[in-house]
């Protein structure tokens, strides 16, 4: 994540920072988790937003996941 988007927080105004996020997914027989996922948080409600580069990233790894018919597949980037 090169720079933060210059408006606050489309959800309440607040001010977003880099942070942190965990993303969970449902497939139906199993769920995969990531944890320290880069994202753009904010501050005051706490609603993030992970970079399209990230979420690219991710759905391989969710991809790789339901290929292998996991029901628990915990993993953590960074």
């Amino acid at each position: 994540m090169n720079r933060l988007p210059k408006k606050g927080c489309p959800l309440c105004g607040g001010p977003r920072r880099r942070g942190t996020t965990t993303f969970t997914c449902d497939l139906g027989f199993g769920v995969v988790v990531v944890r320290k996922v880069p994202a753009s948080v904010c501050v005051q409600c706490g609603a993030d937003w992970i970079p399209d580069k990230m979420a690219e990233r991710i759905e391989v790894l969710v991809g790789e996941a339901r290929n292998k018919r996991s029901q628990v597949e915990v993993m953590a980037l960074s």
